[in-house]
């Protein structure tokens, strides 16, 4: 027997739009403090990235006759910020605007549009650039506030030339400006048989500067404590459910404190693990992304126990020193499959 409720239906309140929004307005304070530490080029990369995804939301949404009304539910303005924030500051105009292609065509449009996608959009560009041209999007900035730089990025003029030429539009005489990332001098170091506690002594590294952002990396994920503010929003918002990111980032803990314990000269510790690289921004935004993600709850237990598996092992054994994007990109090929074995079962059937 069925039964059948008639209208009127009370409505949640919660629109594409809105949620949209929201996570918008979750990342804020990680855009925020990009711009603290890379003046002009955080903004720049942030506008070139959401403008490029926008006009090719709608020239994609014009090929196929739908209405350019679509782009008002903020889904591609979205995916722009996030690809931004996954990005190095020194990362060349086109190379951005190329991913930002990327990410609409071949993350979202390909499958048909919002909902249909398999991979998070912006995930799917970010690992597409760092495999299409390494050298780029490994190439970390020292942010300002941190250390001596060639380059002002507080200056417009000087940001927006090194933007669109690269440090050869400077005339300082160099090739390049850069610096290790935290994950990757690590890694460096220990291909070179020296331990985990001497690398980060030699990098200087720090938890409390890993905690506020003053570190090198990709503009939006230096910083855990903007990055947890956000998450914290949305877990607020009722945005996301804690299934996912806690269980990404307690497997990712568990893991990193077991092993580190066996042997610490060679595994590195939880905490570093913890405000390293793209972990936060990947358990609280990315992985819980409701398309690309299981719909159960015991399902996305699953996944972001996957999720946190396989970014310890890549950052762990792997040829790239960061493995959260991977990680997410590899789970949300399982999902179909979580979903099938972690449907909930039909009322009425299976007990006696």
């Amino acid at each position: 027997m069925s039964l059948a409720i008639s209208s009127p239906h009370a409505h949640g309140g919660d629109t594409i739009r809105m949620t949209m929004l929201t996570v918008i307005i979750a990342l804020l304070p990680a855009a925020m403090v990009s711009v603290y530490l890379f003046g002009w080029l955080a903004v720049f990369l942030i506008v070139a990235c959401m403008l490029s995804c926008l006009l090719t939301e709608a020239v994609c949404l014009r090929m196929m006759g739908r209405p350019l009304k679509t782009l008002l539910d903020n889904s591609a303005a979205l995916t722009g910020l996030f690809l931004a924030l996954t990005l190095p500051a020194s990362i060349p105009w086109w190379m951005a605007v190329l991913g930002s292609v990327f990410a609409i065509v071949l993350g979202k449009q390909v499958y048909g549009g919002l909902g249909y996608n398999l991979f998070n959009p912006a995930l799917s560009a970010r690992v597409i650039l760092l495999i299409s041209f390494p050298l780029g999007m490994t190439s970390w900035l020292i942010p300002m506030h941190v250390g001596p730089s060639a380059l002002n990025m507080y200056d417009f003029s000087a940001a927006l030339a090194f933007f669109l030429h690269g440090p050869e539009a400077l005339k300082l005489g160099l090739d390049a400006i850069t610096m290790a990332s935290p994950l990757g001098h690590v890694k460096t170091e220990w291909t070179q048989g020296i331990g985990v506690a001497e690398a980060l002594n030699s990098y200087h590294y720090s938890y409390l500067d890993a905690f506020l952002g003053r570190e090198a990396g990709s503009i939006g994920e230096t910083s855990a404590l903007a990055l947890l503010i956000g998450g914290i929003y949305l877990l607020a918002r009722h945005t996301i459910t804690w299934h996912i990111p806690f269980a990404y980032i307690g497997t990712v803990l568990l893991l990193a404190a077991v092993f580190s314990v066996i042997s610490p000269e060679h595994y590195s510790p939880p905490m570093f693990h913890l405000f390293a690289g793209g972990l936060i921004l990947c358990a609280f935004f990315m992985a819980t992304d409701p398309v690309s993600s299981p719909v159960t709850p015991l399902g996305q237990i699953v996944f972001g126990i996957g999720c946190g598996v396989l970014t310890w092992a890549i950052r762990t054994f792997g040829g790239y020193p960061e493995g959260a994007m991977f990680a997410v990109v590899l789970m949300n090929c399982a999902v179909p499959l979580i979903d099938h074995y972690c449907r909930p079962r039909a009322y009425g059937h299976g007990g006696s």
